[in-house]
Parts: C-alpha cells; sequence; structure tokens
C-alpha cells in the first residue's frame, strides 16, 4: 500500500479530485502554499494499493498543468537606494510535485 502525496496549484485542485473521484479514489485535500511564489497551492493526499500507483500518478500528470505567468518582485532596497521597486519575472507555475511513500499500516475508523 502506497501514500501519494501532490502539490498541486489551486487551479489545478477541483477538476483534478473530481477525475480522482471518478476513477474511484478517495482523496483528502490540505490548503498549502509554496515558499517562493506564496501563491496557494492544494496537497493532496490518496491511499493506494501498489498497483494503482502508476494510474493515479497518470491522473496527476494529465490534471495538473504547468503555465508560465508574471509575477512581481521586489528589488532590494540596497540596490535602487532604498525604494522597493516592483520588478515583473516570468515563472512557470502549476504542474505537480508528487511523493510516493509505503504504508506500513492503514485503519479507517
Amino acid at each position: 500500500m502506497k501514500l501519494v502525496f501532490a502539490i498541486v496549484h489551486d487551479e489545478d485542485s477541483p477538476r483534478l479530485m473530481a477525475e480522482l473521484n471518478k476513477s474511484g479514489f478517495r482523496v483528502t485535500k490540505l490548503n498549502s502554499s509554496g515558499g517562493f511564489l506564496r501563491s496557494g497551492n492544494t496537497t493532496l493526499m490518496i491511499v493506494v494499493e501498489d498497483v494503482q500507483q502508476e494510474e493515479v500518478i497518470g491522473l496527476i500528470r494529465k490534471y495538473s498543468s504547468s503555465r508560465q505567468s508574471a509575477i512581481n518582485t521586489n528589488v532590494t532596497p540596497s540596490a535602487m537606494g532604498g525604494a522597493y521597486i516592483p520588478y515583473p519575472v516570468e515563472v512557470m507555475v502549476g504542474g505537480a510535485t508528487v511523493f510516493v511513500v509505503n504504508v506500513e499500516h492503514f485503519e479507517k475508523m
């Protein structure tokens, strides 16, 4: 048995959760945020049998799209004489970060 942790962008989570549920997987949703972009993420926890791991990862891959986005960063005050100046930077957002760990014991009460 495996526990799949999938960290996905908030925009992708409703559709991904619906598709996982449609395929018979139960999902626990946790709100989270990234440290760099400080944007909203969703961490999904899915317990699966070993043979279902690739199916779940395939659904995550299919419904978690990467895309370019412009974010504003601040130039440090020392670089610009003390004033913060917003500076747009193109970054990739979305996609998924997936961790799979072995489950020693699972019990639903």
